[in-house]
């Protein structure tokens, strides 16, 4: 089997290069079986991992209730599984490289399934929050090392598309888990919702492994630390992969404010809506699939930078809608905050699949390691500047965030420019 990097030495936490003809030939291409079922593999792998990431997310309000907890005390339960998560990526991404994409990604989702089984049985908040930390941690082997599978052995044309899928199942994941467990939950308790989300995720993963085709461009190198800091030194020295980096963090930033929140706020007044209907509103997931499965498309027109603008006003325009006292306002911002992210993320994840030019693994593992930090940074600041704040607070921290990312944007564009404006030589 061929790898997919090319230019990276041996143990250098990417896979050996092979000829570039017979690695182009062994992709997947659109209507190929493999290729569908690579996709599907992939789309229940990303519904696997958000349904688990993400489980105690639309149960806030109800921990609050039944714990006495803050926003801020509650929330540390969707952030302690996003920061040990991100703080696992490289190691597992090592692990990958040595035994494997699907084996490190089927050990991942089948040790955290068994995790999830356990987190119903927590007395108390501290046991839950570590219980999820290490749930996190077990979830590491699968983001980047799909990632980088998908860039292995996805023909580059195909690459936008199929990953903006993975992240439509993200989505799907993101939004059934939630639906589920707080229905569930709003029924029989906490408890209880936690228990379907673990055998929602053990169907996905089941899924996964049954669907995923065998590797055809991966070799397995040994795992050396040291040319793993070089490959890691390599792509914090690049200017692009950095600002890709900042944009994931920036744009998970404003999502883990808004989602870890708006429960609260729909339950509470103006609106006081019951619980079970709250939960309800994570469906805008749906808008969120649409969107990042046709991120691919809209790069095709716009460019990367162009798709960036999109998503970045997408996604502030909602939050400033959502400041509106009424529930229509809130809900339709609630969308375009969740079309804007799902685009944005589908945007960066993808150009670094394709900059990243050795050592692919690590490449998207740093994203990933910047996207699911800002994640626990917004979630965290978004639920306390909801305590103290209300609404205005967590959007606030949204609209942070995005000024940021618009600021990236547009120094990237500048550089772009001045690079492409080049004085002519003067001819004596």
């Amino acid at each position: 089997m061929q790898p997919s990097s090319t230019g990276a030495p041996a143990g250098a936490g990417a896979s050996t290069p092979s000829s570039p003809p017979s690695e182009t030939d062994l992709r997947h291409r659109p209507g190929d079986r493999a290729f569908r079922r690579a996709n599907l593999a992939l789309f229940a792998a990303g519904v696997a991992t958000f349904v688990l990431l993400y489980s105690t997310q639309g149960l806030l309000p109800i921990l609050s209730a039944d714990l006495d907890l803050t926003p801020g005390q509650a929330a540390w339960t969707a952030s302690a599984a996003t920061l040990g998560l991100a703080l696992a990526l490289l190691p597992a991404s090592a692990l990958s490289d040595r035994y494997g994409r699907t084996a490190v990604m089927t050990a991942s989702t089948v040790a955290a399934s068994g995790i999830a089984l356990l987190l119903p049985l927590a007395p108390n908040l501290t046991t839950l929050v570590v219980l999820r930390a290490v749930q996190g941690a077990a979830l590491a082997g699968l983001p980047a090392t799909a990632m980088a599978y998908l860039a292995e052995e996805i023909h580059p044309s195909a690459l936008a598309s199929a990953m903006g899928l993975y992240v439509a199942g993200n989505s799907i994941g993101g939004m059934g888990g939630r639906l589920v467990s707080g229905w569930a939950a709003a029924a029989w308790g906490w408890r209880w919702g936690l228990a379907v989300s673990a055998a929602l995720a053990l169907l996905a993963a089941l899924a996964f492994r049954l669907l995923i085709p065998r590797a055809r461009n991966f070799r397995p190198v040994p795992v050396d630390a040291r040319a793993l800091a070089r490959t890691v030194g390599t792509h914090l020295r690049n200017p692009l992969l950095l600002r890709l980096y900042a944009l994931g963090m920036l744009f998970m930033a404003v999502f883990g404010a808004v989602y870890n929140t708006v429960g609260y706020r729909l339950t509470s007044a103006p609106f006081n809506l019951p619980q079970s209907l709250a939960a309800s509103i994570f469906v805008v997931y749906l808008v969120g699939t649409a969107s990042s499965a046709s991120a691919g498309r809209l790069t095709a027109r716009l460019g990367r930078r162009g798709t960036l603008y999109v998503a970045i006003g997408t996604t502030g325009a909602g939050l400033l809608l959502s400041l509106a006292g009424s529930l229509a306002a809130a809900l339709l911002g609630l969308v375009l905050i969740t079309a804007g992210f799902f685009a944005g993320h589908a945007t960066a994840s993808s150009a670094v699949g394709r900059t990243a030019t050795h050592g692919r693994a690590q490449a998207s593992a740093l994203y990933l390691i910047a996207y699911y930090l800002g994640n626990s940074l917004g979630g965290t600041l978004g639920a306390d500047a909801y305590h103290s704040s209300g609404w205005d607070g967590a959007a606030a921290v949204g609209l942070t965030a995005m000024t940021l990312a618009a600021a990236v944007t547009l120094y990237a564009t500048h550089r772009a420019h001045h690079a492409t404006v080049r004085p002519r030589p003067v001819r004596g």
